[in-house]
């Protein structure tokens, strides 16, 4: 038998925690340092078709590398009225490093984050960038959506 720890439920996503993973809100990422200690970034996400969270990075800042070593990671996405809100965990079940793909990842998130198109110099920016794409999957949901 497979340890609890190793155990992968995912949980189903109903269409009240779809739509509100659909918006374009900011979450708060936490990883573990390799000293054992929390680190929190401020990140956009995608919720994929397969309800896994996609997220991107440029290559060298510490969270993406915390993700690397440690897949462990939990999420809070909170509407802009603050009071509402999803507390997710999950692990890294794939990381991308083909930098074509994960250059366009990040132009995908661009246009997610700014629905008026993103400037043509931040898109030729991320096109000239060291990426990395991590998807995760969601192992709980901690709900505050009610007002």
């Amino acid at each position: 038998m497979e340890p609890a720890h190793l155990t992968t439920v995912r949980p189903r996503l109903d269409d009240s925690l779809r739509g509100f993973l659909e918006q374009r809100l900011f979450c708060a990422l936490a990883t573990i340092d390799p000293s054992g200690a929390p680190r929190q970034a401020v990140i956009w996400y995608r919720l994929e078709d397969d309800g896994r969270i996609m997220i991107n990075s440029r290559v060298g800042r510490r969270w993406p590398a915390n993700l690397q070593r440690d897949g462990r990671v939990a999420l809070a996405i909170t509407a802009s009225d603050g009071y509402r809100w999803l507390g997710l965990t999950g692990r890294v079940d794939e990381i991308d490093t083909n930098i074509e793909r994960t250059r366009e990842d990040i132009v995908a998130l661009a246009h997610r984050y700014y629905p008026e198109g993103p400037t043509a110099s931040s898109i030729a920016a991320f096109r000239s960038q060291s990426r990395i794409t991590f998807r995760i999957a969601i192992e709980s949901v901690h709900e505050h959506l009610e007002d």
